[in-house]
């Protein structure tokens, strides 16, 4: 089967994060194993999804891997002009949810991994597919802890997300936080009786923008990235029961975006000193003021020098002179800093067109991937270093 049959087998599945994506992970287990392509599978704990190794030529040597993820974001409120979950061509695009981000990269993946059972293969090609990435590269840790424990770990990974077909080096890590505000609750005919824990969310949100300003300001530069700097954002509050009430609890969704020149840990603690700083004030008011910070996900940058020798080697099979850093995060930065192997991010299509209604990758730029695949097996057939 070609990249494009795959895809499009591979779009029918609306493998969105909040659901299973066993009959995906069934379906390539089954293609793969049908060509004699042993399979691993690595069950998320309660069964419902599954994380997928293979691994073509020879088990006993460090191989070249390449990964993506299974899940894609919903199309809930969207206005599509073609069906999401069937793949529809027209004017040399192929229409879809995840044809971009990044089910077209898996598909020549997959494509390629067919290809290489008809050759043999002195260094190996490993496929590796996870789940829960668009939620924050959760389900993909199991796998990471499998490799890490392995006698032979990828001496390089490429990881799929759409790029262009350039060869990305690094991505910015992130921290996920939730601050929790604690008030005292009232009437509001007597409001200020109470200590309203908006006023106090609000106070801690103007902190976040003052260390956003600082950052933009006197903090350290790259300018491979559109945004050169660390970014603070925030994305929900919730707060509130009824207009009449001063409410209690104000919750406060923010993230930190990190640059690797950049200790995000270091931005966190600041924060976590303004928070203090902020309760502590509104306790004359209240004894109760609290502002609490929980971290409920992060993950690492990718940082892959320049001028390393993976770097050079993805840029051979490309073509590509230079290279580039993506604004968004992927699992590379995990597979770097926990397997301790050399990763970098090239796929078809471009995030542009991720998440958004009529999502597609188009036809050259699938081909553009199968031929980096195809001079990958010519390489690892010749066997690599």
């Amino acid at each position: 089967m070609n990249s494009i049959e795959i895809l499009e087998r591979l779009i029918a599945y609306p493998t969105v994060s909040r659901d299973s994506n066993l009959d995906v992970i069934g379906y390539v287990a089954g293609l793969l194993e049908a060509h004699g392509i042993a399979v691993h599978l690595i069950h998320s704990e309660d069964g419902h999804k599954a994380n997928l190794f293979a691994t073509i030529g020879p088990a006993d040597v460090p191989g070249v891997m390449l990964s993506g993820h299974t899940d894609i974001v919903p199309v809930d409120g969207q206005d599509w002009n073609v069906p999401p979950f069937a793949m529809t061509e027209r004017d040399g695009k192929l229409f879809g949810r995840g044809a971009a981000d990044m089910k077209g990269f898996i598909a020549c993946a997959i494509s390629a991994g067919l290809k290489a059972t008809k050759v043999e293969l002195k260094t190996p090609l490993h496929l590796a597919l996870s789940y829960d990435e668009e939620i924050g590269c959760i389900g993909v840790r199991s796998l990471v802890d499998t490799l890490a424990a392995a006698p032979y770990r990828p001496a390089l990974c490429i990881v799929g997300e759409p790029t262009s077909m350039q060869v990305a080096t690094g991505h910015k890590g992130k921290i996920s936080a939730r601050a929790v505000c604690r008030g005292r609750e009232g009437h509001s005919a007597l409001a200020p009786l109470a200590l309203n824990a908006i006023h106090l969310g609000c106070e801690f949100v103007a902190a976040l923008r003052a260390e956003q300003d600082r950052l933009a300001r006197d903090g350290a530069r790259d300018g491979d990235y559109d945004i050169p700097y660390t970014t603070v954002h925030v994305g929900k509050m919730n707060a509130g029961v009824a207009l009449n009430i001063v409410p209690n609890l104000c919750q406060i969704d923010f993230e930190i975006r990190n640059i690797a020149a950049d200790d995000a840990d270091a931005i966190l603690e600041r924060l976590r000193v303004e928070a203090k700083c902020i309760s502590s004030a509104a306790k004359e008011k209240a004894s109760e003021a609290a502002i609490d910070i929980e971290v409920f996900n992060t993950y690492p940058g990718l940082d892959t020098p320049a001028n390393s020798q993976a770097v050079a080697f993805v840029k051979a099979l490309t073509g590509a002179n230079g290279t580039i850093k993506v604004a968004f995060g992927t699992e590379g930065g995990l597979f770097s800093r926990d397997v301790g192997t050399p990763t970098v991010v090239c796929g078809p299509g471009s995030m542009a067109q991720g998440h958004k209604p009529d999502e597609f990758v188009s036809v050259e730029q699938l081909r553009r991937c199968d031929d980096m695949l195809a001079s990958l097996l010519n390489r690892l057939s010749a066997g690599i270093d």
